[in-house]
């Protein structure tokens, strides 16, 4: 590969890094041309940018950044693919379906500007809230004072309805 080949892909992946502010190194070693596309076609429907790079070209691009990813430096073996994602979870939660069949496999994660490395954090990746479920937890929590006053308010007026009526009926 020529070198002005290598400089585009590594300023389009540091473009990429920069535009998608959460992404997984995953190998895809074990992954024959079916389950490859099998795997593009999921990230597909999830939103889920899946690129497969050459580790030398990748380093490059993380040593470029802003952000300091010198811990991933050492997942950069083997097969990688790079799961790119504007939420947190979400390729996470796409590679715990594959956790049984074993491939592909987590390498490392940065996901809410945090590393994650290794295969065991999956779960914990695959947990955390994205920005909406956080905000509509958020809402749901403001509103359950209010829903609780409304509802006593209401209670309490059918009650007081019932007794004035009560009274109205009773004979004199």
């Amino acid at each position: 590969m020529k070198k002005e080949v290598k400089d585009t892909i590594i300023v389009d992946l540091g473009e990429k890094l920069k535009e998608y502010p959460h992404f997984y190194l995953v190998d895809v070693a074990g992954l024959n041309a079916e389950a490859t596309s099998a795997l593009r076609r999921k990230c597909f429907k999830s939103e889920v940018k899946m690129i497969v790079v050459k580790n030398t070209l990748l380093h490059k691009a993380f040593e470029a950044s802003d952000v300091d990813f010198e811990p991933l430096y050492s997942t950069l073996k083997g097969s990688t693919a790079v799961l790119l994602s504007h939420t947190a979870n979400l390729p996470a939660k796409l590679l715990k379906d594959y956790v049984k069949e074993g491939t592909p496999t987590l390498k490392a994660a940065y996901a809410e500007e945090s590393i994650y490395v290794g295969a065991d954090k999956l779960s914990e990746l695959a947990s955390i809230k994205s920005k909406n479920e956080v905000i509509a937890e958020i809402v749901t929590l403001l509103q359950s004072p209010a829903k609780n006053v409304v509802s006593a308010l209401q209670s309490g007026a059918n009650t007081i309805h019932g007794v004035l009526k009560t009274l109205g009926e009773r004979p004199e």
